[in-house]
């Protein structure tokens, strides 16, 4: 079980965010004394951090920097500051990624997990996302979602999103998201295929992402 340390001084947010990590599998822990963040962090062990920016006596960004002192653990900043210098200053300084507040829980989630897959292991069947760039995909939801947006796909849109996503940004043959789209009840042809890549760019740019999969003539798809 993954433990994540929600380090957030406001009280309704941090329990929201601890009810539905629980829910989802998860082991958190709320920060209440926000004086020394470094010894619950040692003594907790957690998997992954919930950092928000704006805290009391010291910022997320000084216990960012204490604990990247001794532990390379994901960090996760949460704030309602939605400057770029802000998310520069956290990934210079050792986050791995930037939450803008408000967000929704299924946001929050979705980037717990694609974090812990990275950090832990790609092939954890028990994190149910796979993230490429602003993008991630729930798996058994068939949820694509980037940024606040999100878009619901069918079955084999969601399959050949998959592949894609799981070869980050290299070149996927046809035949390689053909496999991917057999199965037992149905016949899969090149016009098959076709038909559903057209309907999954679709999809993706009611999100705010055209262009996002590229045809690349004579070999296959792409992710740009």
């Amino acid at each position: 079980m993954y433990k994540i340390l929600i380090v957030e001084d406001d009280e309704t947010i941090s329990a929201i965010m601890e009810d539905n990590l629980s829910k989802w599998g998860y082991l958190p822990k709320r920060v209440t004394d926000f004086t020394d963040v470094l010894s619950l962090y040692t003594s907790f062990k957690a998997h992954l951090v919930l950092m928000d920016i704006n805290l009391p006596y010291y910022d997320g960004f000084y216990w960012c920097a204490k604990i990247r002192e001794v532990s390379n653990v994901p960090i996760v900043f949460l704030s309602s500051r939605d400057s770029d210098a802000d998310k520069i200053r956290a990934m210079s300084q050792g986050g791995d990624d930037y939450i803008e507040k408000p967000f929704s829980m299924d946001l929050l989630i979705a980037k717990v997990q694609a974090t812990l897959r990275r950090a832990y292991s790609y092939s954890d069947q028990s994190l149910n996302v796979i993230q490429y760039k602003d993008l991630i995909l729930h798996l058994e939801r068939h949820l694509v979602l980037c940024g606040e947006k999100e878009v619901e796909l069918t079955r084999n849109e969601a399959k050949v999103l998959t592949v894609l996503v799981q070869h980050q940004g290299k070149v996927v043959s046809r035949s390689r998201l053909m496999k991917a789209l057999w199965d037992d009840e149905s016949f899969v042809d090149d016009n098959t295929l076709t038909v559903n890549v057209n309907r999954l760019r679709k999809k993706l740019e009611k999100i705010d992402l055209p262009n996002y999969i590229k045809t690349i003539i004579g070999e296959g798809y792409q992710l740009v």
